[in-house]
């Protein structure tokens, strides 16, 4: 179909450019307006673009994620200057930015996570796929097809904003620090030192020794070599073989640099045994030969892609032009960027009005000297403790903690049924443990447990009574061979609560339902995280026998439970 353009030719031959329209713009300029507003639109998935922040700010294993984002973006420009700024967008790309905005909003206030297998859980949508699909939505809506296709790396490289997720942490990071420590340790006895058998730390003298920490196993140089090395194929075009056989060797120069870092730094140590100078900046030589390592392995990995690069060179091959003669965006750039500013200010209502309730009613600082507010006594239940929990030693409290035991047995329980604590004996009776969040929104704790490698027995859904009704919360068994306890997890948003979960073990699902009389007020309530826990101390039961006695326990307690007792205290700044 041909359409009309910003051009006129008159008798004379002469191509003369006529502006459309008052509000038109040259495509360059219609470009660099779509990236700002595609910048801007972030506030719509503000809580992804915290939760990414933090994790780059505090990780310093995924702190590489943060220089993603501005690649790419550079990248995508980068095609599309090529394609003349084309601006054939589609209203499908509205539709994915409207649904990747929607799954966010929802994540915020509810829990939607998929269960992988007993190590290994994850909350949808992750963040990675969020970055991927909102730059994929925005380049659709503005660019359209074409550009997609074109710029399909940058789009696909947001899924390393979190480039090492918590199972590959677990299942891959752990044993390589073991590694890493076991070539250290031996190279250092090899040297003649003496050293004791700590799986990560090596002691020189009793003051003086080195500490094998999580980033010295090089998963975070190796990361950042294949990054450099998947970039770089891209830009100088690399055939698909010869780009996958880059980054493995990237990967591995990057493991291979860091034993020979680990090896220096033994070395290091040593000779400041003997010259005390050095021992009061043995950190500080750590920096400076990681830094002068790595320094080599980039050298010797740019100098392989100089040699393998179809131009033989480091200069990047220019992207061929595919643009048309158009100068002028199109009409339909004007309703698609009218239709996205309507999106990104829909989207951000509810971050703004969270924003200023948190400016009128400061937060309270969450003290950890202080302990959560509990009732002394719930049914037959007396609180006998209180305690925090915090995702490390002076870090904020995540949770306040009660401990209830039963005020005495019946003299019926005296087989071990309900009321009887359960697994436990009288002597020994099962601690009902209440946890609720000061702070954390919708949360669940089998991502807590995954990441630290603990693998349940059991998991499901389990109906609970309360003095407000039936209570559905994901429960999971544990043994860590000092102790079993049943935990369910629930969430509350105003006077509604529960939890629901598949029982598989493999690709299960765990949600709750918002309360959406809630999310529609003006003042919408936080959602709180609430841990139902109940322990025995005698590992040694079977576990499906432990799982009954367990879930009774829990049962008989919460049958005497409103759980607007515990949450009220939290509900409001």
């Amino acid at each position: 179909m041909k359409t009309l353009d910003a051009a006129a030719e008159p008798a004379t031959g002469q191509r003369v450019t006529v502006r459309p329209a008052w509000w038109s713009l040259r495509l360059a300029e219609a470009g660099a307006l779509a990236a700002a507003l595609s910048v801007v639109g972030v506030v719509s998935v503000l809580s992804t673009a915290f939760a990414l922040w933090s994790l780059w700010s505090t990780d310093p294993l995924k702190s590489v994620g943060g220089l993603i984002v501005p690649v790419s973006f550079f990248l995508l420009l980068r095609v599309w200057r090529s394609l003349g700024w084309e601006m054939e967008g589609s209203w499908w790309g509205l539709a994915l930015l409207a649904a990747t905005v929607a799954l966010v909003h929802l994540r915020d206030v509810a829990i939607l996570e998929l269960v992988l297998s007993p190590a290994w859980s994850v909350f949808l949508p992750p963040h990675q796929a969020v970055a991927v699909a909102y730059a994929a939505g925005a380049v659709l809506l503005f660019g359209g097809w074409r550009l997609l296709r074109a710029a399909w790396f940058p789009v696909a490289l947001m899924w390393l904003v979190n480039p090492v997720p918590s199972f590959f942490t677990m299942h891959i990071d752990l044993p390589l620090q073991h590694l890493s420590s076991g070539v250290a340790r031996a190279f250092a006895h090899a040297m003649g030192q003496t050293l004791t058998p700590d799986q990560l730390r090596l002691m020189f003298t009793p003051e003086f020794g080195m500490f094998i920490a999580p980033g010295c196993n090089g998963i975070r140089g190796a990361m950042t070599m294949a990054i450099l090395a998947l970039i770089a194929g891209y830009i100088y075009r690399f055939r698909v073989r010869t780009w996958a056989l880059v980054v493995v060797g990237a990967v591995l120069l990057g493991y291979a640099f860091n034993l020979a870092r680990l090896c220096t730094l033994v070395l290091y140590y040593i000779v400041a045994l003997h010259i005390p100078w050095l021992q009061s900046r043995a950190e500080m030589g750590d920096y400076v030969i990681g830094a002068c390592m790595f320094f080599i392995a980039t050298i010797l990995l740019f100098t392989a892609i100089q040699r393998l690069s179809p131009q033989g060179s480091l200069t990047p091959p220019p992207l061929p032009r595919q643009g048309d003669a158009r100068q002028w965006a199109p009409r339909s750039f004007l309703p698609r960027w009218l239709a996205f500013v309507a999106l990104v200010l829909l989207g951000s209502l509810g971050y703004a009005r969270a924003l200023s309730n948190q400016l009128l009613h400061p937060a309270r600082a969450v003290d950890p000297n202080l302990l959560g507010a509990f009732p002394e006594h719930v049914g037959p239940y007396h609180l006998v403790d209180r305690w925090n929990d915090s995702l490390f030693v002076g870090g904020p409290v995540i949770f306040y903690f009660g401990d209830y035991v039963r005020d005495a047995a019946p003299a019926s329980a005296a087989g071990g049924g309900v009321g009887a604590g359960g697994v436990g004996t009288g002597a020994d009776p099962a601690t009902i443990s209440v946890g609720v969040s000061p702070i954390l929104g919708a949360h669940d704790t089998l991502i807590c447990h995954s990441s630290r490698g603990d693998e349940w027995l059991w998991h499901g859904e389990l109906d609970m009574p309360t003095q407000s009704g039936p209570l559905s919360v994901s429960a999971s068994l544990f043994n860590d061979g000092q102790r079993q306890y049943v935990e369910g997890d629930t969430v509350c948003q105003g006077e509604v609560c529960g939890q629901y979960s598949s029982s598989r073990k493999h690709f299960g699902l765990i949600y709750s339902r918002p309360d959406t009389h809630t999310l529609l007020s003006p003042n919408p309530e936080r959602p709180i995280p609430l841990i139902l826990r109940a322990t025995s101390h005698d590992p040694t039961v079977a576990a499906d026998l432990a799982r009954t006695r367990l879930t009774e326990d829990l049962a008989e307690f919460m049958a005497s439970v409103k759980l607007s007792d515990f949450t009220r205290p939290y509900r409001t700044p």
